[in-house]
Formats: structure tokens, sequence, C-alpha cells
């Protein structure tokens, strides 16, 4: 997007901390740091082992405490006055662990606050429309921190021809990993969000993070039915080819042939085997 006269003020520069979830979402990272780009934040990404939160290693608090601390001080040192967040956990440790131990330069936004608060630039962007009935995928927790439950319906609401569903129902916890060490949570979370699509009449259903998308994609399954994250949506409005690589492999019968053996190389064939594979070959829940 070119910089017009009336943007050139609102130009920001911030740092993009997108966590942990390069290994799994990487076209989400990439498609989210062009979203920010095109909205006028220059923002610089920064995450994986060298900007945790600390929460991989909660069970010692001597060493999250540790990891948190080098975060925060990296992200002084840039002089940005902005961190965007995209993970929600890494969004509540910075407010809950990080800042109070050791004292931030900056504000922190989550992406869909600093889109939302950009409609004007992000707006005229949205030249493609998108035909389609959606219902978004809500929990109780982050909401409270910031109201993306809220936020992110009125962000799809700018895409022409995409109708957002209203539905009450709230998942608890902040994020469908939550709910992992909670034996059937996942099955009846995801039982409920089918009827609650069917009882609205909803064409697909965008999630708003990360581990949701992941336990989302499989309703696609034998259902004639989508799910989208949100940042695939706006990127389809803009034209951008949105592909979603984690759903199609997850919901390949061979994922390895569809990923190819140039991509596993790359990452490596340890990794991808022990780490990667048996996820996308789990059954899926419902």
């Amino acid at each position: 997007m070119a910089v017009t006269a009336d943007h050139a003020q609102k130009q920001d520069r911030a740092v993009f901390w997108y966590g942990c979830n390069m290994t799994r979402h990487g076209e989400l990272i990439r498609t989210s740091a062009r979203l920010l780009e095109a909205v006028g934040v220059a923002a610089e990404p920064a995450g994986g082992p060298g900007h945790c939160c600390g929460a991989p290693k909660e069970a010692s608090s001597r060493i999250a405490g540790g990891m948190g601390e080098r975060t925060v001080e990296k992200f002084n040192a840039t002089g940005a006055p902005h961190v965007v967040t995209w993970c929600p956990t890494c969004h509540m440790n910075m407010q809950d662990v990080m800042v109070p131990v050791t004292a931030a330069k900056f504000s922190t936004q989550h992406i869909s606050e600093m889109l939302h608060a950009r409609q004007d630039w992000l707006r005229p962007l949205l030249a493609n429309r998108i035909e389609l009935r959606v219902l978004v995928h809500q929990h109780h927790g982050f909401n409270g921190r910031v109201p993306v439950n809220r936020i992110v319906p009125e962000l799809l609401r700018l895409i022409p021809g995409v109708t957002v569903l209203e539905n009450d129902l709230r998942i608890p916890g902040h994020m469908c990993s939550a709910l992992g060490g909670t034996e059937g949570a996942m099955y009846a979370t995801q039982a409920a969000q089918l009827e609650a699509a069917a009882a609205v009449g909803a064409q697909a259903i965008v999630t708003i993070f990360h581990s949701c998308h992941r336990e989302m994609v499989t309703l696609e399954r034998g259902r004639d039915l989508q799910v989208f994250n949100w940042v695939h949506l706006l990127a389809r409005a803009i034209g951008w080819d949105a592909v979603d690589d984690y759903k199609t492999w997850r919901n390949a019968t061979n994922p390895r042939a569809e990923i190819g053996d140039a991509r596993i190389e790359r990452a490596g064939e340890v990794a991808f085997t022990r780490l990667t594979e048996p996820e996308l070959l789990r059954p899926a829940t419902i």
C-alpha cells in the first residue's frame, strides 16, 4: 500500500511479537506481519526461543522469570514504542509476569487491537467480495484483557459480503489449548460449536487463535462447513493468496506427501517425525 499524505503522520513503529507459532503457522505469522505493514505499522518480527515469554518453562519460576526478563530488555533495546502480540498467552504473561518484574519502555497491543484502531487504512484495502455466513469461535478468558469477541467480528464485518452471525456460545479458557488437560472438554467444545453453527446457518467457523485453529480445522472433514482463521479472511478480501498450509496438512490423507520431501528436509527429518507428524496424524476429536 502506498503511503498517502493523509496517512503519512499515522505511521508507527512496533515489534511484532509472534511467539512460538512459526513452526506450525508460518503462513499466519507472515500474513499478520503483512497486514500490519499494509495499515502503516513498520513492525519488526520477533519470536521463538530468543524472545520467549517463559511459558514453556513455567515449572521453574527462576528459568521462566529469566527468559521473560531478557525478552523485555530486548524489546526495550529496540526503541520501538509498541509491541504487537499475536499469542494470548504471551500477551497475558507480558502483563502479569514480565512487566511487573522488568519495567517496559513500550506499550503492548494485540494485533486485533492495532488493526481495529487503523480501520481507515484497512477498509479501502478490502476490495474483494466474499459471500460467506460465518460464526466466530469465541472463548471467555482472553476477552477480559482484550475485547477480541467484539473486535474480530467488527473487523470481519468490514469485508464486503461477509455476514457475521451471533450466538451466545463462549468456551472456557483463553484458547483451546487450555482445555487439553480436561478429559472430554475438547469433544464437548467441538460438539457445541457444530451445534451453534448449525443453529444460525453458518457456512464457516472463524477462529481467533492458533491453538483453536489447529483443533477446529478437522471439522471440515465430511461436512459442508469451512474453517478459517480471521487473518486469512482479511487477506483474501485484500486479494492476497492466503494459503492455510496447516489445514491442508491436517486434513490430508498423507500429510508427509502433501508437505513434500524438500520441505521436510529443510525442517529436519527428526523434528518432523517426532514433533509434527504425530500431531498431523492424530484422529479428529469429533
